[in-house]
């Protein structure tokens, strides 16, 4: 049994693991292809009148691109905790009801329709795989709310309904698709993190983060809802509203996660097990904690896939299936007798 959590500690492990983030990265900015000098990088964008290639490389490419891992494995793991704690699933991740295959769909319309427009320098690939991720979400909330007043089954059965049709128009769509359109689709299905721009990340990494610490101080209420909808109704927690204020929350980082780069597996999964299994059920450290590992663990994975058959890439999600499997099998045998899911 996990002993009781104090602030205290609460601060020190949330601290150490922001730290251990802030190490990782650094230590993944400066890995790469191309090889690179700090100290020429610090020189500034120029070196006597000339453009300075390692404060190039460094500044707007390689530092944009690791915080764009950090903050979809931040909004993924996050999300994996709260869909894990409200359909009381251990095999729930962000994807369970529908997200994949709604923002797959709605990218795969963009590129059959040939839109080349920007919104905010971002492609309508982007955008219409958030509008398919959160309207499928919203969807399946519907017809789950209709079939049983928030039924964990009917949720369940609903997403498992709406992804496999979904799934279908997806395989359609790209078999009428030409070869050029096909190849960018899967690629982008596949999960990538490509080099954004500062206002991309500025914009993205706020609402997630602000998701997800409005996600936190809704840790004490979910802590109550793991021993049962009815306790928690007992003792006066408003179930109804605290479910779909996770649900809401989840649902949008998770699109805004998905829509900025493509699918990637297994880190809301196995990041948010790890970290139970490691630190104990409670939300209160294991939404900021899963928030944490899982940007770590998203930016080491891409880490990897730059670097592993460079200078060509391999999609993230391909690593982070790869890495994360083997990695949560050995955990899982380790810890298998401390596993809790009630705080």
């Amino acid at each position: 049994m996990h002993p009781p959590l104090t602030p205290q500690k609460l601060l020190l492990r949330t601290s150490l693991a922001g730290a251990l983030l802030v190490a990782i990265l650094l230590g993944c900015s400066l890995v790469g292809p191309q090889a690179i000098s700090l100290k020429a990088a610090f020189h500034g964008p120029q070196i006597g009148g000339t453009p300075n290639p390692d404060y190039e490389i460094l500044v707007r490419v390689r530092i944009p691109r690791v915080l764009l891992a950090a903050m979809v494995g931040a909004a993924l793991a996050a999300s994996g905790v709260i869909f894990q704690a409200l359909l009381r699933n251990p095999l729930a991740d962000p994807y369970i009801l529908g997200v994949s295959s709604g923002a797959g769909l709605g990218a795969m319309l963009a590129v059959i329709g040939g839109l080349s427009w920007t919104l905010w320098g971002r492609s309508p690939i982007a955008l219409f795989a958030f509008i398919g991720a959160l309207g499928t979400v919203w969807l399946v909330w519907g017809i789950g709310r209709v079939t049983g007043k928030y039924q964990v089954t009917g949720l369940l059965l609903a997403g498992v309904v709406v992804n496999a049709f979904f799934s279908a128009m997806i395989m359609f769509l790209i078999s009428i698709a030409r070869s050029q359109q096909l190849y960018a689709t899967i690629f982008w299905l596949m999960g990538n993190m490509t080099e954004e721009d500062w206002l991309v990340l500025w914009v993205g990494g706020g609402c997630i983060l602000a998701g997800i610490v409005s996600l936190f101080f809704l840790g004490p209420q979910l802590n109550i809802l793991s021993v049962g909808r009815q306790d928690a109704r007992s003792i006066g927690v408003p179930v109804e509203r605290v479910e779909l204020a996770a649900f809401a929350i989840s649902a949008f980082i998770t699109a805004a996660a998905v829509s900025l780069s493509g699918l990637i597996g297994f880190v809301g999964l196995i990041v948010p097990h790890a970290v139970r299994l490691v630190f104990g059920p409670d939300h209160r450290q294991l939404i900021p904690l899963s928030g944490l590992v899982g940007a770590m663990f998203l930016v080491v994975a891409d880490t990897v896939a730059r670097m592993v058959v460079a200078p060509a890439q391999l999609p993230v999600g391909v690593v982070t299936a790869m890495i994360g499997g083997p990695f949560f099998l050995l955990l899982l045998v380790a810890h298998s007798k401390k596993v809790y899911w009630a705080a």
